[in-house]
């Protein structure tokens, strides 16, 4: 008799390009540019940085898709909304998730992993666009359109939001070190 022993299973090994091209190009399969999240960044810092330019705005938002821990919360909600659009969800979860149920809030418990990495500041700008939802997120919130958009609109929120806080870290060390007083520049946001 002559067992076969079954093969090993080749060791995981994360490619973080791979993943990080992946994040970039799932948000443009569901619709949403780069240039769409930037305003919302703009939206939210021109107000305390007049001079603020739209290239500043994209450039925060590619760093903060470099992250990680936004890149996994990114996929995972774009996943979860691909799956309610097909009905391929557990009963009770497919019915909250499609229709956006207003008690649901793991939608926003998502997003806040994103608001995490960058701080308090990030947390209150999430907020106000999640209330006021300018732009891009007005349309990816109205269900009329079609797609599942539950987590998506979140998602994008929080990366503006995000992007938002790195320029006012940013903002604030550039401005210490123009008055030539000690900063810190803050590796991590």
């Amino acid at each position: 008799m002559d067992l076969e022993q079954p093969k090993a299973r080749t060791p995981y090994s994360l490619n973080s390009k791979k993943v990080a091209d992946a994040t970039k190009a799932w948000l443009h399969k569901r619709g949403v540019k780069m240039e769409e999240i930037a305003e919302l960044v703009f939206f939210l810092q021109q107000k305390y940085y007049p001079n603020l330019t739209m290239e500043e705005c994209i450039h925060n938002v590619e760093q903060v898709l470099t992250k990680r821990e936004v890149q996994n919360a990114v996929l995972t909600g774009i996943q979860l909304d691909i799956l309610a659009e097909q009905g391929a969800l557990i009963p009770e979860l497919q019915d909250m998730i499609s229709n956006d149920e207003g008690l649901y809030g793991v939608d926003e418990i998502l997003a806040f992993s994103i608001v995490n990495v960058y701080g308090s500041i990030g947390f209150t700008n999430y907020g106000y666009v999640d209330k006021l939802k300018p732009g891009v997120l007005e349309r990816l919130n109205d269900k009329s359109l079609g797609p599942v958009h539950t987590f998506l609109d979140d998602i994008v929120g929080a990366i503006a939001a995000s992007a938002s806080s790195r320029i006012a870290h940013r903002k604030q060390a550039e401005r210490e070190r123009d008055n030539g007083e000690e900063f810190i520049e803050e590796d991590h946001k």
